[in-house]
């Protein structure tokens, strides 16, 4: 055998595998890299979408903490005028009734001064009368008594 045969032979065995290699073996391997890159770069795509969309829905949470926030002291501040209002009208309410109160008061006290004055002029009167027989010793009719009364309480 002849070394310059046997190494033609490889030569011709490994051009043989070579082209082998490159006609069925490289393609599926070099559609799986290019398959597995591809789905690298779009989970590298769908992170940067997902953290730009969390982005966006923090500016969103704040936003509407914000609104919230606005909203609550909008109510608040709302509740705390009716609050006020409602303690005004409750003292303007008492007011009034402290007012209705004190009239009534005098007018009740008006009614029983005007008692009492009527009850003393009758006193007054009878102690005139009773003062006046005793000095005259004389018994003074009860109509002229009566027109006495009247004109004395006239009088007062």
């Amino acid at each position: 055998m002849n070394i310059n045969l046997t190494i033609f032979g490889q030569l011709i065995a490994f051009a043989i595998f070579v082209l082998f290699c490159m006609k069925f073996v490289w393609p599926p391997l070099i559609g799986a890299i290019n398959e597995r890159q591809r789905k690298i770069e779009d989970g590298l795509n769908a992170a940067e979408k997902a953290k730009a969309d969390l982005a966006s829905a923090e500016k969103q949470v704040e936003a509407e903490v914000a609104a919230a926030k606005t909203e609550a002291a909008s109510i608040i501040e709302r509740a705390n005028k009716t609050a006020t209002q409602m303690i005004e009208d409750a003292k303007d309410q008492a007011r009034l009734e402290g007012e209705r109160i004190i009239a009534a008061a005098h007018a009740a006290i008006e009614q029983e001064a005007a008692q009492t004055r009527e009850q003393l002029r009758a006193q007054v009167a009878s102690l005139a009368v009773l003062g006046a027989e005793k000095i005259l010793q004389d018994k003074v009719n009860e109509q002229e008594h009566a027109s006495m009364l009247e004109q004395l309480a006239a009088k007062l």
